[in-house]
């Protein structure tokens, strides 16, 4: 298993919409959480809030096109989702601002809900999650900063170790495994084309800002690096335990 654990990619400022993003998930989630089992919750509150493709292809409740990105089915669903913007997520808000990030979160989130929406019409199967936006944040940050650092932990059973790798090599493979779902089927229940379409909507909407910065230029120029240093991690661990010398 390879899970992105953080990137080398440091912010200048306080990413108060990441931050806030991050809190209302979690506390949406906190608050259903533990009454998952009941029907007389999680019916309710999915019919309501949840992403209904019969109900957006026929032009109703797109609000909930909104509502479905804070919506989780699970303890790691939200954690693995939450962890994503927390590694990405903050340099496209130093980038965009705390409003244009927030606007460009939602948005992705809204594409790739429509995307999946609109390729099975006339499903009833609820969609949530927060995939698609943060497909849509990793897209952009694909576009901005290619060549960041990013450290993926791989778990060989009881054992791990870090590697860092750069961002499009990462988020590549990682829109490659998404593409690979949808056309192969994968995970019935995980919407595949979701994180598909967020992803595309991402790169989509940052074309303005990377094209402003020179395109092609700009990466000629940064070489797809951030224009700042990277941060410098130290070991994962320190042991505790006193070294002992050997006597002759």
């Amino acid at each position: 298993m390879l899970i992105p654990i953080r990137d080398h990619n440091p912010s200048t400022q306080k990413p108060y919409v990441t931050w806030g993003l991050m809190g209302i998930n979690i506390l949406i989630f906190m608050a259903y959480w533990g009454r998952m089992d009941d029907i007389n919750v999680f019916v309710p509150l999915y019919n309501t809030w949840a992403l209904q493709p019969i109900d957006v292809s026929h032009g109703s409740e797109f609000y909930t096109l909104l509502s479905y990105q804070f919506l989780h089915g699970g303890f790691m669903h939200l954690a693995g989702n939450m962890l994503f913007l927390w590694i990405f997520g903050d340099n496209l808000e130093e980038e965009l601002g705390h409003l244009g990030f927030l606007g460009f979160y939602l948005m992705s989130g809204v594409a790739a809900g429509l995307m999946q929406a609109l390729a099975d019409p006339g499903s009833y199967i609820p969609i949530i999650g927060a995939s698609g936006a943060i497909a849509g944040v990793m897209g952009g940050y694909m576009l901005l900063f290619p060549k960041a650092k990013v450290d993926v932990l791989l778990l060989i059973i009881i054992f791990f170790k870090i590697f860092s790798f750069r961002a499009w090599l990462v988020l590549g493979v990682w829109f490659g495994f998404q593409l690979w779902s949808t056309f192969t089927g994968g995970d019935s229940g995980v919407a595949w084309l979701a994180h598909v379409g967020g992803f595309i909507a991402g790169a989509t909407l940052m074309l303005p800002i990377w094209w402003r910065k020179g395109g092609f230029d700009f990466w000629q120029r940064s070489q797809g690096h951030p224009d700042h240093p990277e941060t410098k991690y130290g070991p994962l661990t320190r042991s505790s335990i006193p070294k002992i010398r050997r006597t002759r």
